[in-house]
């Protein structure tokens, strides 16, 4: 269980990559699949080169914003459909990252160092020592990724995923807040692929394959738990569903007659699930009573996250 909850804070990254563009700034970009890879290939690929492991996890975190920027400029600048772009950058990524490792899988575990070895020297990885230092991590991640998105740039990003057509009038240029969200999505996303790599002590071709579905149920549990808030709110409980994902996932692993292959079937239920979960219950009593007290009495013509996100995700 210790182990679930080192790798829901890592995957913790992944997750408010996701939220980014998912939630703020209103794309359904499926190039995660490809570019948290990215960053596991680059990052293993240099350390096994005997580079410094840091600088190697930081060059995995560009490559995925490279992986984004491109998306970017297919939707905007070739005025392609976000989710086609995404489609199109995932395939492309899957030969670029072969290209990469050279093979399909690359160790770690052979005698080279990385970021964690000290941890899994002393036997700490999957302890509360782990957790505590990933802990930390994450929160000075999350209050940068908070910072930015109160700044100029960061505000126009999200009035651009509000209202794109607004925000233009009052001369945001959205483009380029597409582009550079994208590219700082996808960055997060590679930055956690390179430290799974290095946890896991292996970067495998196939080991993103999928992960958008772990990164929609992370952000839409979290906010299915605290409804519609402000985004240092929302981010925090963001990293929160990717944790409760991975338990999840632990728990539903844990059981007799599931295997190790149905992990992709207990992720698409547990995306289901948290998409109903805040129709039904107490969930939606209280969400209903928030409304009442934030939006004017009518017209109310203002759609839950709940059926925004059904709109987005035609997977």
């Amino acid at each position: 269980m210790l182990t679930a909850l080192d790798l829901g804070l890592i995957y913790g990254l992944m997750a408010l990559g996701v939220y980014l563009t998912f939630r703020v700034l209103d794309i359904a970009d499926l190039t995660v699949d490809s570019s948290f890879t990215t960053g596991a290939a680059i990052a293993a690929v240099m350390i096994t080169a005997g580079q410094n492991p840091f600088l190697a996890t930081f060059c995995g975190f560009l490559g995925g914003c490279i992986a984004g920027t491109i998306t970017g400029v297919l939707h905007v600048n070739a005025g392609i459909h976000p989710l086609l772009a995404g489609i199109l950058t995932q395939i492309g990524l899957y030969s670029i990252n072969l290209r990469i490792l050279g093979k399909a899988n690359v160790p770690l575990l052979r005698g080279v160092d990385t970021t964690l070895s000290g941890l899994r020297a002393n036997g700490l990885l999957g302890s509360w020592v782990s957790i505590l230092i990933f802990s930390v991590l994450l929160a000075v991640v999350t209050t940068c990724f908070n910072w930015f998105l109160s700044t100029q740039i960061g505000l126009g990003m999200r009035a651009t995923g509000d209202n794109e057509g607004m925000a233009r009038a009052q001369g945001v240029g959205t483009g380029t807040m597409k582009v550079f969200g994208l590219a700082l999505s996808n960055g997060l996303v590679a930055l956690s692929g390179a430290l799974v790599a290095q946890y896991q002590g292996f970067a495998d071709i196939s080991m993103g394959i999928g992960l958008i579905v772990a990164g929609l149920a992370s952000v839409i549990i979290g906010t299915a738990l605290i409804g519609s808030r402000g985004v240092w709110v929302t981010s925090l409980f963001v990293v929160l569903g990717s944790i409760i994902y991975r338990v999840i996932i632990q728990l539903a692993l844990g059981i007799e007659f599931l295997e190790a292959n149905d992990m992709k079937l207990i992720s698409a239920i547990i995306v289901f699930l948290a998409l109903m979960l805040p129709r039904f219950g107490f969930l939606a009593k209280i969400r209903e009573r928030r409304r009442a007290r934030t939006l004017p009495p009518e017209p109310d013509i203002t759609h839950t996250p709940e059926e925004r996100d059904n709109d987005k995700v035609v997977l």
